[in-house]
């Protein structure tokens, strides 16, 4: 997908309740899930054992962390868009973070990306931003997260 390359508070302020893009799919292997799980000290076996998800995990096999999917957003969003004039952003937070549906391992999975507000703070740029994260082949959203970013001209 082409990134969006966004002119300034001025353009941001005009694509607020638009859709801005949709980055390329990213598949989540089981190495990616077991490096995760090594970098959190998360290594519940839902996520990091094969054979037992197979024979106990109503999935059949394991599934990422949700934090994971989580994670790999802000690299997504950056295949999405870029903001010029800015010489940083960071991100600030979150307003609201679900996660609606598993990601089995091997599942291919990308963001949509919907700016829903900005406003102008102490010397930055505050975003809101809503993110759906979704999985190849199914109609429910894994992952939904209204994201805070601040963006310093």
């Amino acid at each position: 997908m082409a990134k969006r390359v966004i002119d300034g508070v001025v353009e941001m302020k005009e694509l607020v309740g638009q859709e801005v893009g949709v980055s390329d799919w990213v598949e989540v292997t089981q190495e990616r899930i077991n490096q995760f799980a090594l970098a959190t000290g998360d290594n519940q076996w839902i996520h990091t054992d094969p054979e037992r998800c197979r024979r106990e995990s109503p999935h059949g096999m394991p599934i990422a962390h949700g934090y994971l999917t989580i994670a790999l957003t802000p690299a997504l969003v950056d295949e999405v868009i870029q903001i010029r004039g800015m010489r940083m952003g960071v991100n600030y937070g979150l307003n609201k973070l679900r996660f609606t549906a598993p990601v089995p391992v091997g599942s291919r999975i990308r963001v949509r990306v919907t700016l829903k507000g900005v406003r102008e703070i102490a010397g930055a740029i505050q975003t809101v931003t809503q993110l759906s994260v979704e999985r190849e082949g199914q109609e429910k959203p894994c992952c939904i997260a209204e994201t805070l970013s601040l963006y310093y001209p």
